[in-house]
C-alpha cells in the first residue's frame, strides 16, 4: 500500500473505485447503471433484515455504494461522517478531562 495514500477506514477510494470498511476492500462494478442496481438492492433486501440471511448491515452498505454515483446520497454520507467525527472527537475529549 502506498505510504503517502490518505488511510480511510470507512467510505469509497476514488482512486481504486473499491468501498473501504476499515481494512477490507470491496470492488465496484465499473458501470454506474450497475452500482446503482447494486445500491438499490442492497438498500432493498436490508429493509427485510429481519429475515433469515438477510441483514439490517445491508442499508449502509448500500448508501455507501449508491453514494458514488448519486450526489444528493453522496452529500448526506458526508454530513453523516463529518457529524459523527465531531461526536466521536466530543466523547474521546470528555473522557480525557
Amino acid at each position: 500500500m502506498n505510504k503517502n495514500r490518505k488511510q480511510t477506514h470507512f467510505g469509497i477510494d476514488p482512486q481504486t473505485r473499491q468501498i473501504v470498511l476499515g481494512k477490507w476492500r470491496i470492488g465496484l462494478p465499473e458501470s454506474p447503471l450497475l452500482r446503482i442496481l447494486l445500491g438499490s438492492l442492497l438498500v432493498l433486501c436490508g429493509l427485510l433484515g429481519f429475515l433469515p440471511v438477510l441483514g439490517f448491515w445491508m442499508i449502509p452498505l448500500g448508501l455507501i455504494v449508491l453514494s458514488h454515483d448519486i450526489p444528493s446520497v453522496r452529500r448526506r454520507r458526508r454530513r453523516l461522517a463529518v457529524w459523527w467525527a465531531r461526536w466521536r472527537g466530543k466523547a474521546n475529549s470528555s473522557k480525557n478531562s
